[in-house]
């Protein structure tokens, strides 16, 4: 019954996230407000959130507080499914729709970065509390921010219908992905070129009724693919999930999939969405462990190699990266123009041209940004080229599986795997220990008992 109900919410949620952004205007959120002519025209509201009081941000942290600790107790304590899902749907709710997903503990990278390498930023208390605080429960408690609190995971988990897991090598490829992410999202930040997390976040249309059409493109594109691929953002894409993982695997109270031991049932086996159940090992032959420590002492031995090799390539990228700048962007414009190439002045070149700022100053400015970026780029090539060689020496480090466990790093604490546990069942007073110990035994096939 109370799998039915779920069922049906994560319906009604679907249909809503999908037709009602079709009754929406979509619009850019302006960054600069319009000059007034003194004309009777009225200017229409702007997408992007006007600030808020004091004291309604520290009631944005309070219920940020409450909703962590709720979810941690949920997952850990009540071990409850359906409580887990009911925050989830609060947290979608206000969060998403009513704080119109912001502030964001995922675009908080960027804040937390631009003040590092600017301290004259003056970064909100908001803004630090939100990105440190999911970080703080995720190193005790496993990423039950995920689980219920963060609004972007809620918009994905709401449409989960019929989801199919993905190959494990294409899981791999697709797992550097949020790597990538996380290190351009910081370069960008540090030299100032803007906040693409925020710029490219495929949900925000969703929360404030409105947005780009590619991005409302996008982020239905997203939803739809996340019926059959659960939380896609969440697990290739999303930048916070990168450090919500690492964290995760350092937590000691993390959730597991039964209260008590585990009999290698089998049925929790196909119940995660996302990949996150270990399975039991088979016996590996001594050749192949063999095999794997040679080739585990030849990535050692190539990894500076790869570091160097990777960082070049990211310091190569500074000219076609520098242009997401807003300076590095007018220089190129202003040197097609002084070249003759370009005959029609652009907005941005004639108010450039207006101010009378020497075109030497803009020059020497863009040379400086892009000598930043050429650093950065060293720093975020050679940091991809260490994930992808951790990665690999990771599948040739096999520790032996005894039986079902989660993936710390991957494990999202959605309690899922919770019902399909007969110990569960048996702590729950839905089964008697007996009946537990025969489906370890296999006298009880597996989709007997899912329901």
């Amino acid at each position: 019954m109370i799998q039915s109900r779920i069922h049906r919410g994560k319906i009604f949620i679907f249909a809503f996230l999908f037709v009602f952004p079709l009754f929406c205007m979509s619009q850019v959120p302006e960054r600069f407000p319009k000059p007034d002519f003194q004309t009777d025209y009225t200017r229409p509201d702007l997408l992007t959130p006007t600030p808020r009081a004091t004291a309604l941000e520290y009631i944005d942290i309070f219920v940020l507080v409450a909703a962590l600790s709720l979810a941690s107790y949920f997952a850990h304590k009540q071990r409850s499914r359906r409580n887990i899902f009911l925050l989830m749907v609060f947290s979608l709710a206000y969060f998403g729709f009513f704080r119109k997903g912001c502030v964001c503990s995922i675009g908080a990278i960027q804040n937390v970065s631009y003040v590092v390498f600017n301290p004259a930023y003056a970064i909100p208390l908001t803004v630090i509390v939100f990105f440190i605080l999911p970080l703080v429960f995720t190193l005790f408690y496993g990423r039950t921010f995920c689980a219920a609190v963060c609004p972007l995971g809620a918009i994905q988990d709401a449409v989960v219908l019929k989801p199919t897991q993905v190959p494990s090598r294409l899981e791999n490829v697709l797992g550097v992905l949020p790597y990538i992410y996380l290190g351009l999202a910081v370069l960008f930040a540090a030299t100032g070129a803007g906040f693409i997390i925020c710029q490219y976040d495929p949900f925000i249309g969703f929360f404030r009724f409105g947005a780009d059409f590619n991005m409302v493109i996008l982020g239905m594109s997203m939803l739809l693919l996340g019926t059959v691929v659960a939380r896609p953002y969440c697990r290739y894409l999303c930048p916070y999930g990168v450090l919500l993982n690492w964290l995760s695997r350092l937590s000691k109270k993390h959730v597991r999939i039964t209260p008590d031991e585990c009999n290698n049932c089998r049925l929790c086996e196909e119940s995660c969405p996302f990949g996150a159940i270990k399975k039991p090992d088979e016996d590996v032959p001594l050749e192949t462990k063999q095999v794997d420590v040679k080739r585990l002492a030849v990535l050692f031995i190539v990894l500076p190699v790869v570091l160097l090799g990777s960082g070049w390539v990211g310091s190569r990228l500074y000219a076609p990266l520098s242009r997401g700048h807003a300076t590095v962007s007018l220089a190129e414009e202003i040197l097609l123009e002084n070249s003759g190439k370009r005959t029609e002045m652009t907005n941005a070149t004639k108010a450039f041209r207006a101010s009378g700022k020497p075109t030497e100053e803009l020059f020497a400015e863009a040379n400086s940004i892009q000598h930043n970026f050429k650093v950065g780029g060293w720093i975020v090539g050679g940091f991809i080229g260490l994930v992808l060689c951790l990665k690999l020496i990771g599948l040739f480090m096999r520790k032996r599986q005894i039986e079902y466990d989660v993936d710390k790093g991957k494990c999202l604490s959605c309690g899922r795997c919770f019902a399909y546990c007969p110990y569960e069942q048996v702590r729950l007073g839905i089964i008697t220990p007996e009946e537990a110990d025969k489906m370890g035994s296999r006298e009880v096939k597996p989709k007997q008992f899912r329901a």
